[in-house]
C-alpha cells in the first residue's frame, strides 16, 4: 500500500464534503466523522423541505464525493472535548491534519429575560424540526396563533413560510432591528409569503418609519417597492395568516404566565444613524408590548464552545498570522495542524455555494500544510478498531446507501416526493444497525 497524507474531516456538510473531495483528489486518505447519521449538514437539514430539486441535486453530488475510494465516512459519532472522540484521539490515530467543518452548532441567544418560557425558540431548532433532524424532529414545539420572528434574512423568511403555509397560524410578525431599507431576504424567498402580507399594515409601518429614514437620506417609497418586488410571482395563498413587519424594533424581554408559557414580547423602538457609511440602529428607550405565544430568534449562530478549540465572538479563534492563507484568509486555528472551514470558520455566513467554496479553500490550506511532512502509511485499521470500540452503532457510507434506498421506497409507498425518518432509532433500524445499540 502506498504512503499517503492522512487527514480527518469533522463534519459532513457542504464544506466538509467538498473539502474532503479536494484532499482525496489530491491524493490524501480522508476520514470524515459526522455527528448526524446522514451526510449533508445544512444542505440536508437547513434547506426548506419543498425545495426538492435543489436538495436532490446536492445529494447526488454528495453521493459522488462518498464514492471516492480515498474517503471513509463514519456517522452517528461526535468529535469534541466531550464527544465520542477528542482532537487528541484523532492525533493518536495518526492523522496528520484535522479539518473542522462541523458548522456552527452552538446556539446564539441575546441573553434577554424570559428566554426560558415555553414558546421561545432559536431559528435553528425550528428549521431542524421541520426538516426532520433528530432529536429536534421529536420535540414538541408551541406555535401559537400569533408568532414573532426576530430577524430580517432568508432564515426568517423560511420560518415565516413554514408558519404561514404549514402551521397556518393567525399572524406572523417579523421584528426587524433596522428599517425597511435594510432587510436582507431575497426577493425569491418573499414570493412564498407575499400573498399573506398585510398591505395596510405595511403602509402604516412605512409611514411610521419615514421621518427616521428620510433623516439619514433613505427613500421610504423605494424601500417599500423593494419589499413588494416579489408580488408578480407570488405563490398562491395556503392560509389566511396575516404577515406583517415591525421595523425599527429590538426585543428587550419576554413575559409569560404562571405555567411558564410565553404571552408577550417587549420591544424597544429604534432610530437610525449613519456611521462610516453603515446604518446603525439606536434604542430610543420607548418600549411596547406585542401579544404573542411564540418568539423565534433568527439572529445567526455560533460555534460549539465545548468542542475543544478556543472561541471568541461566537467563532473559533483563527491564527492572525497564517502560514498557509488562501485569498488572504486564515483557515488555521490556534492549534497546530487543526484547520477550520465553512461555518466553523465564519458562523452563519453564506449558503451552500459559499460553504462549498470555503471548505475547498480550507482544504487547499491543509494541503499546503501537509507538504511540510512526508506521506505516511495511513493506519485505517486503527480508525476502524477505534470507532468499533465505541458503545454505539457507527454508520458507514455503505449503510447510508441502504438507508437512502429504504427511504426512497417508503416515499414511493406513501406517494410522497420525499420521506425521512424522524428518529435515529428508526434510521438505524432501517440500516439493520439497531441491534448494536
Amino acid at each position: 500500500m502506498q504512503n499517503q497524507y492522512f487527514v480527518a474531516v469533522v463534519g459532513a456538510g457542504p464544506a466538509g464534503l467538498f473539502g474532503a473531495r479536494e484532499l482525496a483528489n489530491a491524493g490524501a486518505r480522508v476520514v470524515i466523522f459526522n455527528r448526524d447519521i446522514k451526510p449533508g449538514g445544512l444542505a440536508e437539514y437547513g434547506i426548506y423541505p419543498a425545495k426538492h430539486t435543489m436538495k436532490e441535486g446536492l445529494r447526488k453530488q454528495f453521493r459522488g464525493v462518498l464514492d471516492n475510494p480515498n474517503i471513509d465516512y463514519y456517522g452517528n459519532l461526535t468529535v469534541g472535548a466531550q464527544g465520542d472522540l477528542s482532537l487528541d484521539d484523532l492525533r493518536a490515530l495518526g492523522f496528520q491534519a484535522v479539518l473542522v467543518t462541523a458548522g456552527a452548532q452552538g446556539t446564539k441567544w441575546l441573553g434577554l429575560p424570559g428566554e426560558q418560557f415555553t414558546g421561545v425558540y432559536h431559528a435553528k431548532d425550528v428549521v431542524y424540526f421541520y426538516n426532520h433532524l433528530p432529536p429536534f424532529a421529536q420535540k414538541p414545539y408551541r406555535f401559537g396563533k400569533r408568532c414573532a420572528i426576530v430577524g430580517a434574512g432568508n432564515v426568517m423568511m423560511d420560518i415565516a413560510r413554514y408558519l404561514i403555509r404549514e402551521e397556518k397560524v393567525e399572524e406572523v410578525i417579523a421584528v426587524v432591528r433596522r428599517g425597511p431599507a435594510e432587510v436582507k431576504f431575497d426577493k425569491k424567498e418573499m414570493e412564498h409569503v407575499i400573498a399573506n402580507l398585510d398591505l395596510a399594515a405595511l403602509d402604516e409601518e412605512i409611514a411610521r418609519c419615514a421621518p427616521i429614514m428620510q433623516a439619514i437620506g433613505q427613500d421610504p417609497e423605494a424601500a417599500k417597492a423593494m419589499i413588494l418586488e416579489a408580488t408578480p410571482r407570488a405563490e398562491a395563498k395556503m392560509s389566511e395568516t396575516k404577515f406583517r413587519f415591525e421595523f425599527l424594533a429590538s426585543p428587550t424581554q419576554m413575559f409569560g404566565d404562571a405555567d411558564g408559557m410565553l404571552t408577550q414580547l417587549e420591544i424597544e423602538d429604534n432610530s437610525l444613524t449613519l456611521k462610516d457609511g453603515d446604518t446603525k440602529a439606536r434604542g430610543t428607550g420607548v418600549k411596547r408590548l406585542l401579544d404573542v405565544e411564540t418568539v423565534i430568534f433568527a439572529i445567526g449562530d455560533k460555534v460549539d464552545e465545548s468542542f475543544g478549540l478556543p472561541v471568541e465572538w461566537n467563532e473559533f479563534v483563527k491564527s492572525k498570522e497564517p502560514k498557509f492563507p488562501i485569498d488572504n484568509i486564515s483557515f488555521e486555528s490556534t492549534v497546530d495542524g487543526v484547520f477550520v472551514g465553512g461555518w466553523s470558520r465564519k458562523a452563519s455566513d453564506g449558503l451552500v455555494g459559499y460553504a462549498r467554496k470555503d471548505g475547498t479553500n480550507a482544504s487547499k490550506a491543509v494541503w499546503q500544510y501537509l507538504q511540510t511532512f512526508s506521506p505516511i502509511q495511513a493506519n485505517v485499521e486503527a480508525v476502524v478498531a477505534k470507532v468499533q470500540s465505541l458503545s454505539k452503532p457507527i454508520v458507514t457510507k455503505e449503510d447510508i446507501k441502504r438507508l437512502e434506498a429504504v427511504e426512497a421506497e417508503e416515499a414511493q409507498k406513501r406517494g410522497l416526493e420525499e420521506f425521512k425518518f424522524d428518529s435515529n432509532e428508526d434510521m438505524l433500524n432501517a440500516m439493520g444497525l439497531a441491534m448494536m445499540a
